[in-house]
Order: structure tokens, then sequence, then C-alpha cells
């Protein structure tokens, strides 16, 4: 079980692609070697749910990923509502309107030869739309996940801003290497100071007498669903509070839980070797769940 399991769907073998507005079959869709995301993970991207024919958050979606092009100086020559055509255009070829899971990456370009600096860049930008029907397994909910510390941590903006979506995840890819390597579903990330970040795909909450207490936010992906959660807590009267904290500060808690696009909000079943609530029907991950389900289908309605 992991917050990335999912409905296998034997329609996906026969999708359409949109690769700089054109639009390809599966098998024909294609991006050069000499691209920029390809040989050096020089690019952003977006994970976005497609519900009920809604794109849902889609303007906070679009907004982080312009806001990470700019922190990474990678110039996007189309509007917001370009891309949202080009999201529609790829949509309504596949004829989807549901339990959609789409990845929208931008990469920096062709380059003329293999060579990071930008000035070796050919051309414009390439962009990506890969939808999928996808369904989160509604098994992660019951059985829930596991989590524990691995030794990676989170870099500073200094090193590469850890709220960019950028292409370059080598940092949580060998987290969660190292997660796997340890029996984790997830691996539990710290800043650079010692204090509890993120988890390597997923937003982290921990739950302590009826108080949810998350990371200040410095040095984790600024997550969409990460924010609705807050809200939501704020909205009903749910004390959540965004601190600098240790592992030590919380290895007592009651329940955990983890926020993503795909899944929403999975419950932690066991964070290293001790037991927990979360996936209990009563337990406040349920409850807070069940409050941001409603806010989606608020967003949809």
């Amino acid at each position: 079980m992991s917050t990335h399991s999912y409905i296998s769907n034997p329609k996906n073998e026969d999708i359409f692609i949109n690769i700089n507005g054109n639009l390809l079959h599966r098998t024909e869709a294609k991006i050069s070697v000499f691209d920029s995301g390809f040989l050096l993970g020089d690019g952003v991207w977006e994970g976005i749910r497609l519900h009920q024919s809604t794109l849902v958050f889609i303007e906070e979606h679009i907004n982080r990923l312009f806001a990470s092009a700019k922190g990474i100086s990678l110039d996007i020559p189309l509007s917001r509502q370009d891309i949202i055509n080009e999201l529609n255009k790829v949509l309504i070829k596949n004829h989807m309107n549901d339990d959609v899971h789409i990845r929208l990456i931008v990469s920096r370009g062709d380059k003329i030869t293999p060579y990071q600096n930008p000035n070796a860049n050919v051309g414009t930008i390439n962009f990506v739309i890969i939808p999928e029907y996808k369904k989160t397994n509604p098994d992660t909910y019951i059985q829930g996940i596991s989590i524990g510390r691995v030794p990676n941590t989170r870099p500073n903006e200094n090193i590469l801003s850890p709220q960019y979506n950028t292409l370059s995840k080598l940092n949580c890819i060998l987290a969660s290497i190292e997660a796997n390597k340890l029996g984790y579903d997830e691996g539990i990330m710290n800043d650079i100071n010692g204090n509890i970040s993120t988890c390597n795909s997923t937003n982290l909450f921990f739950i302590q007498d009826n108080q949810v207490i998350t990371s200040k936010g410095e040095y984790c992906l600024n997550g969409i669903t990460r924010g609705k959660v807050i809200e939501v807590c704020h909205e009903n009267n749910i004390q959540c509070n965004k601190i600098n904290f240790t592992f030590k500060d919380i290895e007592n808690c009651d329940e955990v839980f983890v926020t993503g696009t795909f899944a929403g909000i999975v419950p932690v079943a066991k964070l290293e070797n001790k037991e927990l609530k979360s996936t209990n029907p009563s337990s406040m991950v349920n409850k807070i769940r069940k409050l941001y389900n409603k806010k989606i289908e608020e967003y949809i309605g």
C-alpha cells in the first residue's frame, strides 16, 4: 500500500497525450533526447485532478506552476488560459470527465548539445500533458500507510528552494528508496535545522491532544492539498498549528496523516513501530478527510 496506490484501468493503454499542442497516441508520444528535462531535470510540473468534469483547484495549480517556473528563471510563453485550453483539449480528445489524474510538465526545451547552461538551449519550452484514468485504491484509506524517519534532508533556498515543484526530484527519490529499505511506505524528512519538514512525496500532519500539527512550510512543497487542509481546520474550529518541532515532540502522537493531490488525505496506520488510531472510523483524520472532500464538492458545485 502507498499514497499512490490506484485501480488499474485498461483505457490508459489507448490515451492521447498533448505534446506542445499536438495530440499523439500514447505509443507515438515522444520527447527528444536533447530535452532539458530528460538531460538535467530542468523544468517544472503539476499534478492535477479532474472530478466531475472539473479541474479541481486549477487556479492554485496554475499559479504554483508559474511561481515554480519564475523561481528557476524559466519563461513560459503561454498564458494561464492557454494552459487550461491545452488541458481541456486533450481531455476532450480522450472523452475524459471523471477520476482522471493529469501530469503537466514544462521543460526548458531542447538543447543543441548536452550541457547545463541554458545558453545551449534552442527554441522554446516543451510542454507535455499526460492524462490518465486513475482512481485511488479505496484500501488506502482503510489500511493506511506506514512512515518513518530517513536520513535524507530537505534543502534550503540557497541550494534549491523546496517550495518549487521542479523536475529535479532526486533528493526525494533517494528518501523514498531509503524509506523502502527500512520497510516504510514514505520517509519522514527533516529540514536542515533538524525539524520535521515533510514526507518524500506528500505533506505531513500529526494529531496530538486533539491539535493538528504541521511544519511551518519553509522546507516543504507548497502543497495545494496541504493548504486546503489548513483552511478546513480553521473553518471548522479545529486547532491547527504550523510550528517547528522534532520527532521527539510527536513520537507519542495519536494520529498522523499525509496529503497530496492524487489521494487527498491518507491516514498513517503506523509511525515506525507505533500503531496509530488514524484509520479508525471515528478518528480525527477521517473527520478532516470528510471535510476536505466536502470542500472539493463545494468547489465543483
